[in-house]
C-alpha cells in the first residue's frame, strides 16, 4: 500500500505555465492528502517495529554483544552500524598479552634453572671424579689431616668391634631365653609328676621348685641383658652412625675442595690473557666456597668425635657394670643381689602377661 501511494505521488502531473513557472502546490489537494497518508503509514510501521523490539528484549533480555551504534541518528541507514562484540579495548589486549608473556617467562625461567643445576652438577661430578682417579693412581695431591684421620679410623674400628659385641649379646639373649623357656617347661613337668607319683612326690617337688626359682632368676637376668643390648644398639647404630654420616660429608667436601684447588692451580700455570683471567677469577671464587665448606665440616667432625668419645665412655661404664653384676648374681644364686642390681640401674621387668598390649592400649 505504501508503494502504491508513493508511485501515485511520483507520477502525478504538475501543471506548468507557458512561461515555465509551476503552479501553486498548496492548491493541489491530492498531493497534500498523499503526503499525510505517507506520514501516518510511517508512524504505524515505526510503532509496530518498536513494539516487536521491546517484546524481544523483554523475552530474551538485552544482548550487549549485539548492541549497535547508529551514526545517522534514529531511523538512519545501516551503513554506520558498528557491532560492539567486535570492539576490544586496549586494556584487555594488553592484559592478555602481559599474562601470556608472564607465563612464558616463568616457564623459561624454570627451564633455565634446571639447565643450570644439571650443568653445575655435571661439572662438579667431572672435577671430583678426575680428582679421585688422580689420587688413586698417585698423580694428584690431597689434603690430609693426620690427627683427624687417625681419630676417624679409630672410630670405624671401634664401631666394628662394638657391632661384634652387639651380635654376640643378641645371640646370648636368644640362647638364654630358650634356656629359661626350657626350665619353665621342665618345672611344670616335675610339678605334674609330683602329683601323679606318690612314691617320688618329694623328689619331683624339690626339682620343680628349683627349676621355677631358676626360671624366675633367669627372667630377671634376661631383663638386664635386654637393657644392655638396647643400650649398645643405640650407641652403635644411632650415635656412632650419626658421627660417621658427618664424616662422610666431610670426606666429600674434602674431595671437592681438592678438585677445585687442583683446577685453580692448573689455570694459574697457563697464559694470562683476558679469557684466562676471567676463568681464574671464577675458579678462585669456587675454591673459596668449597674451602669454607671443608673447614666448617672439619670443625663439625672434631666436635662430634669429642662428644662421642665422652658419651661412649659414660654409656659403656654403666652397661658393663650392669652386665657384670647381673651375671655374677645369677650364677652365684643370689636372687636378692640380682634384684638389687636391676633397681640400681632403674630396670623394670614386664609381668609375664605384659608382652601383648591390652585392648585399651590398642585403641
Amino acid at each position: 500500500m505504501t508503494d502504491s501511494v508513493m508511485s501515485k505521488a511520483a507520477t502525478m502531473e504538475i501543471p506548468i505555465n507557458s512561461n515555465g513557472d509551476t503552479g501553486a502546490l498548496a492548491e493541489d489537494d491530492s498531493l497534500e492528502q498523499a503526503a499525510k497518508l505517507q506520514w501516518s503509514l510511517d508512524e504505524k510501521v515505526g510503532s509496530s517495529r518498536d513494539t516487536r523490539d521491546l517484546q524481544q528484549v523483554m523475552v530474551s533480555g538485552p544482548n550487549l554483544n549485539e548492541t549497535s551504534i547508529v551514526s545517522g541518528g534514529y531511523g538512519g541507514t545501516a551503513e554506520g552500524i558498528i557491532p560492539t562484540g567486535s570492539i576490544k579495548g586496549p586494556n584487555m589486549q594488553h592484559s592478555t598479552s602481559s599474562s601470556s608473556m608472564t607465563a612464558e617467562e616463568a616457564t623459561r625461567g624454570v627451564a633455565v634453572e634446571k639447565y643450570e643445576a644439571v650443568k653445575k652438577w655435571g661439572l662438579n661430578t667431572y672435577k671430583c671424579t678426575k680428582q679421585m682417579i688422580s689420587e688413586r693412581f698417585g698423580r694428584g695431591s690431597r689434603t690430609v689431616d693426620l690427627e683427624l684421620e687417625a681419630q676417624i679410623e679409630l672410630l670405624r674400628d671401634t664401631k666394628r668391634k662394638y657391632e661384634n659385641v652387639l651380635r654376640l649379646a643378641k645371640a646370648l639373649t636368644n640362647h638364654f631365653y630358650n634356656m629359661v623357656q626350657t626350665q619353665h617347661a621342665l618345672g611344670d613337668t616335675f610339678a605334674d609328676l609330683s602329683q601323679k607319683s606318690p612314691e617320688l612326690r618329694d623328689e619331683f617337688g624339690y626339682n620343680a621348685e628349683t627349676q621355677k626359682l631358676l626360671c624366675k632368676n633367669g627372667e630377671t637376668l634376661l631383663g638386664a641383658i635386654n637393657f644392655f643390648v638396647s643400650s649398645i644398639n643405640t650407641l652403635v647404630n644411632k650415635t656412632m652412625e650419626d658421627t660417621l654420616m658427618t664424616i662422610r660429608m666431610y670426606e666429600n667436601a674434602r674431595l671437592e675442595f681438592d678438585a677445585y684447588r687442583s683446577d685453580l692451580e692448573e689455570l694459574s700455570l697457563g697464559p694470562r690473557d683476558a679469557v684466562t683471567m676471567a676463568r681464574i677469577d671464577a675458579a678462585q671464587e669456587q675454591y673459596q666456597v668449597h674451602k669454607e665448606k671443608y673447614e666448617r665440616l672439619r670443625s663439625d667432625v672434631i666436635i662430634k668425635l669429642k662428644f662421642l668419645e665422652e658419651n661412649k665412655v659414660k654409656v659403656m661404664h654403666k652397661q658393663l657394670l650392669l652386665f657384670h653384676n647381673a651375671i655374677s648374681a645369677y650364677f652365684a644364686g643370689n636372687q636378692q643381689q640380682l634384684e638389687q642390681t636391676l633397681k640400681q640401674f632403674n630396670i623394670k621387668l614386664r609381668p609375664p602377661g605384659a608382652d601383648k598390649p591390652s585392648w585399651l592400649e590398642e585403641q
